[in-house]
Formats: C-alpha cells, sequence, structure tokens
C-alpha cells in the first residue's frame, strides 16, 4: 500500500470532523498527520487493545486543539469506542470525541490537554515516575520491567507559554532521556505569522536547557521524523527535541501557511479540494479505503506483541523475586495501606500549641515507609512548607529513585509535573508551596480536578499569619479560589488531628485535596479524626437544648470562637462552635447531618476565617454575621494583625453578642 494513503487518512479523517462539526482546528492536522502516522506505527509502544497497559510508551498531544488528528489517529487504529459515527458527532454533546482530548473520556488519551504548554510539563511528570519505577524495580543484567518512553508533541503556542521554560528546564536538569519533545513548527499562530511575537532560536533554547537537539527539514518526509526519533533514542543521558518544519493546512492552497488555517473549518469546497491535492480516492465524507484498515490493524499487532512480551516478562520478574513482583503491584495499586490508614485514623492527644505545617510535616514522614510510593516536593520552600522526607534521597539525574522532588522555583511547571506523575501511575504526588502562590498552581489544580487526580496540594502560610512578610504574601482569597473549583477537595484543618483526617481523606478520595496550613502555632482543641472527615462537626456544644448563637470557623479561627463561647457564656449566651476543616465535604453530607449541625432554626450564626467571606453565604445565612478578611493584609507581627483584623476572642464574642 502507498504510505502516502495511510498518512492522508489522518488529513482528511480531521478534516472531514471539523467541517460536520462546522467547529475546530484543521490546520494543525493537516500539517502534523506525518508525524503521528510514524509515531504510532513505527515507534509508539502501544496495544489498541488494551489502551492502559502498564509499560506502554506514553503520549501526550500538547498541541490539545489537534484532537481531530488524535481521534482519526485512534480510529484507524481500532481503539474501543471510537467508531466513525463518533467522528462525526467531534465536538458534539455526549460524545467520546471532545474539542479538546479528555483523559478517561476517550480511550487512548493519554492525558487532558488543551491550555498550551501544560501537556509538556505532564510528559516531564511521566518521564520521571518512569525513571523512578525504573530505579527502583529494574535488576542490573536482567530484561528491565519499567522501560519505556514519553512523546509529547507540541507548537508554537506551547512554547511560548512560559510554563514550557520552568519543565523543560527541569527536564534537562534531570537528564530525562526517556523523554522525547516533537515540535511542529509551522511558524503560524492565530494572529498570524510568529514572526510577530515569536523569533527566538528555539533549537539553542533547548539545547541550553540540556536536551539533545534535533531537525526535520521537511514534514512529509516520514522517514527523516523515523531516523531522528530513533537518533534521541540513542542518547541515554539527556531529553530529546526534534523540530520538524511542517505546513499548517496543508493541502488547501486557500490556506496553506495562513492564519485562517488554524481555527475555523475549511469549507466543503476546500475539502474538496483537499482531496484532489491528496489524490484521494473516495469522495464521500468519513469514507476510508479497506486497505488502509488493513494497515493500520496490520501496524497494531506490533503493541499486542509487545504486551504479551511484556506480561511474560512481569512472570518471569515474579519468579525471581516475588518480593518485589508484590511490590511492583503494590506501587502499580497505589492504595492507602492499613498500616497508614491506622495510623491517621487515630485521634491523639495534643499536648502543646503547633502550627499545621509542621504538624503535617511529621504526617508526611510517619507515612513515608508505608507508603513508599508517596513522592514530592516543594518549590523551593521545602524548609518551610515542611514537605522534606527526612532519610530519604533527592530525585536527581544520577538518583532518580529519590523521592524528594526539588522542583525550583517554579510553580506553575510543579503543579503540571504532578499532573503527570499521578497520570503515569505507580506513584502518589504531593506538591507544596504557599498558599498565596496558589495562584501560579491553579490552572494546574484545575486540569487535575477536570482528571480526578489523586495530586495532594500542601499550601502553607494559609493567612495573615505571614506576618512581617506582608500582603503580598497573605492570602486572603485564594481559599474562595480554590473552594469554587469542582471535584477539589479544600482542608484547612485547626489542629494535629484534623490534619490527620485531611490526609486521610486526600489518600483514599482518589481526588485532589489542597491542604492550607498554619505558618504560626495554634492551640490544641481537642478535634476528634472521624468527626473532621464529615467536613465540618460540632466542637464545642451548648448548655441548653439549642444554641443561640453559633460560632463556625476554620483553621487558626476555631481556638479563637472556643475561647469566644466562654466569654459569652459569662453574659448569658449559650453558643456552640462548629469547625468546619472542609467546607465541600460538609456540604456534600446527607441534609439531615448538615442540619443537626447547624440547625436551620439557628439564624444566629458567625462565621470566622481569616479569609474572604465570599464562600460562606450558605453558611451564614441571611443573618449571620462574618468575621472576615475583606481587604489586603499589612505587614507586622502575626499577633499584631490578628487583632487589628478583628480575630480575637473577644472581638469575636462581641459580634455574636449584637446578633
Amino acid at each position: 500500500m502507498d504510505l502516502k494513503l495511510a498518512v492522508n487518512a489522518i488529513r482528511v479523517l480531521a478534516a472531514d470532523e471539523v467541517q460536520a462539526a462546522n467547529s475546530g482546528h484543521p490546520g494543525f492536522p493537516l500539517g502534523a498527520a506525518p508525524i503521528v502516522y510514524e509515531l504510532y506505527a513505527n515507534h509508539l509502544k502501544h496495544n489498541p487493545a488494551d489502551p492502559e497497559w502498564f509499560d506502554r510508551d506514553r503520549f501526550v498531544l500538547s498541541a490539545g486543539h489537534g484532537s481531530a488528528m488524535l481521534y482519526a489517529v485512534l480510529h484507524l487504529f481500532g481503539y474501543e469506542g471510537l467508531t466513525v459515527d463518533q467522528l462525526k458527532n467531534f465536538r458534539q454533546f455526549g460524545s467520546l470525541t471532545p474539542g479538546h482530548p479528555e483523559y478517561r473520556h476517550t480511550k487512548g488519551v493519554d492525558a487532558t490537554t488543551g491550555p498550551l504548554g501544560a501537556g509538556l510539563g505532564m510528559a516531564v511528570g511521566m518521564a520521571m515516575a518512569e525513571a523512578h519505577l525504573a530505579k527502583i524495580f529494574n535488576r542490573p543484567g536482567q530484561q528491565p520491567l519499567v522501560d519505556h518512553y514519553t512523546y509529547a508533541l507540541c507548537g508554537d503556542g506551547c512554547l511560548m507559554e512560559g510554563i514550557s521554560s520552568e519543565v523543560m528546564s527541569l527536564a534537562g536538569t534531570l537528564g530525562l532521556s526517556k523523554l522525547i519533545v516533537l515540535y511542529d513548527s509551522n511558524r503560524i499562530t492565530i494572529e498570524g505569522s510568529t514572526e510577530l511575537a515569536f523569533t527566538e532560536d528555539v533549537t539553542k533554547r533547548f539545547e541550553a536547557f540540556g536536551f539533545g537537539t534535533f531537525e526535520v527539514a521537511d514534514g512529509n518526509d516520514t522517514e527523516a521524523i523515523g531516523r531522528a526519533v530513533e537518533a534521541a533514542k540513542t542518547d541515554t543521558k539527556k531529553p530529546s527535541f526534534i523540530k520538524i518544519h511542517t505546513h499548517i493546512g496543508y493541502g488547501v492552497p486557500a490556506k496553506q501557511d495562513s492564519a485562517s488555517a488554524h481555527g475555523e473549518p475549511l469549507g466543503e469546497e476546500n475539502v474538496r479540494i483537499l482531496r484532489e491535492k491528496l489524490g484521494w480516492p473516495l469522495k464521500e465524507a468519513f469514507s476510508i479505503p479497506q486497505e488502509v484498515y488493513d494497515h493500520y490493524a496490520e501496524k497494531a499487532g506490533r503493541g499486542v506483541r509487545a504486551e504479551e512480551a511484556w506480561e511474560g516478562l512481569r512472570k518471569e520478574y515474579a519468579a525471581r523475586d516475588e518480593a518485589a513482583a508484590v511490590l511492583f503491584e503494590q506501587y502499580l495499586a497505589r492504595e492507602i495501606t492499613e498500616e497508614a490508614k491506622g495510623f491517621l485514623s487515630e485521634t491523639v492527644v495534643q499536648e502543646k500549641a503547633e502550627a499545621t505545617r509542621a504538624v503535617s510535616g511529621n504526617i508526611l514522614n510517619g507515612l513515608k515507609e508505608s507508603l513508599p510510593w508517596l513522592i514530592g516536593g516543594s518549590a523551593d520552600l521545602a524548609p518551610s512548607n515542611k514537605t522534606y522526607l527526612k532519610d530519604e534521597i533527592d530525585f536527581s539525574a544520577g538518583s532518580p529513585g529519590g523521592r524528594n522532588i526539588h522542583f525550583g522555583v517554579r510553580e506553575l511547571g510543579m503543579g503540571a509535573i504532578c499532573l503527570g506523575l499521578a497520570l503515569h501511575g505507580g506513584v502518589v504526588p504531593y506538591c507544596a508551596t504557599f498558599l498565596v502562590f496558589s495562584d501560579y498552581v491553579k490552572p494546574m489544580i484545575r486540569l487535575a480536578a477536570l482528571m480526578q487526580l489523586p495530586v495532594l496540594y500542601v499550601f502553607t502560610h494559609d493567612s495573615i499569619g505571614v506576618g512581617e512578610d506582608g500582603p503580598t504574601h497573605e492570602p486572603v482569597e485564594q481559599l474562595t479560589m480554590l473552594r469554587s473549583v469542582p471535584g477539589l477537595d479544600v482542608f484547612r484543618p485547626c489542629d494535629t488531628n484534623e490534619t490527620k483526617a485531611a490526609y486521610l481523606s486526600a489518600l483514599t478520595s482518589g481526588r485532589p485535596t489542597v491542604l492550607a496550613l498554619s505558618r504560626q502555632n495554634l492551640a490544641p482543641v481537642g478535634a476528634d479524626v472521624r468527626d473532621a472527615l464529615n467536613g465540618g462537626y460540632i466542637l464545642e456544644i451548648e448548655n441548653g437544648e439549642e444554641p443561640e448563637v453559633i460560632l463556625i470557623a476554620t483553621g487558626s479561627e476555631v481556638a479563637p470562637c472556643v475561647a469566644a463561647k466562654k466569654l459569652l457564656a459569662g453574659h448569658g449566651i449559650d453558643a456552640r462552635v462548629v469547625s468546619i476543616p472542609s467546607l465541600d465535604i460538609f456540604l456534600a453530607q446527607p441534609e439531615a447531618y448538615q442540619a443537626d449541625v447547624l440547625p436551620k432554626a439557628v439564624r444566629k450564626r458567625v462565621v470566622v476565617e481569616a479569609g474572604s467571606r465570599q464562600p460562606w453565604g450558605e453558611i451564614a445565612g441571611l443573618d449571620g454575621a462574618y468575621v472576615t478578611m475583606d481587604g489586603f493584609g499589612a505587614s507586622a507581627p502575626a499577633d499584631r494583625l490578628f487583632a487589628e483584623y478583628g480575630f480575637t476572642a473577644e472581638h469575636i464574642a462581641e459580634v455574636a453578642a449584637k446578633l
């Protein structure tokens, strides 16, 4: 069969998809089709019959707007569910072919991409996970159990985004030799030529990052693309970058090499011309010659054989070292162990005031032996975030088996890399910075929630308690931002037991979780792990049959509310104290439970949190009051700031008494 027919099948299908939807991005698929054909047909280790087998190669379409091309490839290879009808329903409600690729939604999609550059970070995380697990489980002199590549296909937009520099810089530093980045260089963006805003020498930039670099002059030359990929694999010390010169909108004279090819349908006449220019034998949309399907089915056999060989290797590995094989299965399952669950479930008596960031650090180190697949680090703030695993080595080019990751001052990149670690499997990632800098991480947190990945975010210095660093470092609106993300659990614990509950929830929910932790010491309040798992609970009960006022707080404001209850009692006011370490989890509880904690008849409520009042309207109600931060903070010692802004027992009691 003519190889051009196999490549052009991707082109015509992608063009038909976009035209059927009257929406999408045809230009990138028309130019990059030879790249994905060569990769999937001759290099990528994948099995359409089992898209998630562990030792497959990973492929990340960082330029996610080219999804029509990916769906065409997956359809031609026979991935489950991707029928012609699904291609015809491109970008339509309920289809398996959404506008940008979605992990878990479409078989064969290894990552949800679309925000440009994010996929490059995910690819770095995947390559790190592969290197880490290979170091732990592969044995000298034996065929490796963990041995696969991560490929990322990006475009000009991905490389303009700042995240690309963050993650590629770290990839070079870590010497991730199993990472291969392919760059579709078509020199066009939505507004026109890249000359408008992007004139750097990208290859030299990647050389500076520590990549081996290659260049393919003709993006239609699949043999040259293949040679570059194979050459990249020979470098066992560096990641690789392959720049491939292509033509956006290839095959459509009215569109080729123009900005209009990027994000609008070609039009029926141009689709007809495309078929004519490519010498495509069939006129009807979505029609593919049987010989093309036969060709792709033959190519798919390579992946079937690869998986069969690996399953045999897996059995041999178990026969040689049963303990290591059992441990490998535990890494892949990454489930919480009974030992870890018991440690986190036990309510303890907190003897002294302690910062929840310090408590978190103790918990992480208490989990490291029972959860060896827990891996992570901080954006250059580990001593402040308390996220360093003691007696564990650092992840580095020479020691990829290390569990302490130094992300550098790269919050956004760190977030994307953790997505890749979680997507790859075999590890549970955590990352850390100050809560105020969650602004930098937010786009990746959103993707974690969209994909429902078990990533743990340890955000410390959670309020004006930061103190002297001033308002640039004092989070006010960040909790509101994070609580607004669907599918994200946000905990702001007040003591040791609530912090343990947050970790227990994070490690068992399968969802991404944020921990907002204090810099300053917090007095013990007698919280209970089991109660805290409900998201909100009664910490201090009233003396009578029903409270006259309810004091509702999180984190560092819980203890002042407990003290305010005593002051109110001295004035004959009977108060209840409710701690809500996780607002979203509390609001997900049955209505009866919520009503038991916050009786609807009790309308006098005071919400106390050193953050914005915005998330609390549903809890406070129309008759409630707030002690919150509704402006930025200031530079001063923490105690002075809490007093100035009203986070004292005396002021809380005064507000409650006025109700």
